[in-house]
C-alpha cells in the first residue's frame, strides 16, 4: 500500500509560480513512478507530469501543454514528489493530483495508477 499527501496549492495570478509537493508513505517499490494529474471542472482528468526512476537515473515526461513551465521532481530520502509550475496561465486551473505506481509503462495513463492522493486545487487569476 502507498498513501500519497498533496499540498502546495493555492491561488495565484497568472505568470506566477506555485510548487506543489507529494509524499509518499508505503512501500516504495509500488511508487516506482511517480505522476501528476489534473481536473478541470466539466473536463476529463489529464497528464500534467511522470518521474520514472531508473538505474541510469530518473526519466521525466510532460504533457505538451506544461513543456518548459512545469518541472517534476523527486526527492528519494524524504520519497517527496514536487511540481514546480511556473509561468502559470489561467487555462491550468484544475484539481491536481499526484498518482504512483510500479510500472514505468503507460506513464500519461491515469488508468496505469493504482494510488491516489486527494489532490490539491490550483487557481489561476487572469
Amino acid at each position: 500500500q502507498v498513501q500519497l499527501g498533496e499540498s502546495g496549492g493555492g491561488l495565484v495570478q497568472a505568470g506566477g509560480s506555485l510548487r506543489l509537493s507529494c509524499a509518499a508513505s508505503g512501500r516504495s517499490v509500488s511508487s516506482n513512478v511517480m505522476g501528476w494529474f489534473r481536473q478541470a471542472p466539466g473536463k476529463e482528468r489529464e497528464f500534467v507530469a511522470a518521474i520514472a526512476w531508473s538505474w541510469s537515473g530518473p526519466n521525466t515526461y510532460y504533457a505538451d501543454s506544461v513543456k518548459g513551465r512545469f518541472t517534476i521532481s523527486r526527492d528519494n530520502a524524504k520519497n517527496t514528489v514536487y511540481l514546480q509550475m511556473n509561468s502559470l496561465k489561467p487555462e491550468d486551473t484544475a484539481l491536481y493530483y499526484c498518482a504512483a505506481k510500479s510500472s514505468s509503462a503507460a506513464v500519461t495513463t491515469s488508468s496505469t495508477y493504482g494510488y491516489w492522493g486527494q489532490g490539491t486545487q490550483v487557481t489561476v487569476s487572469s
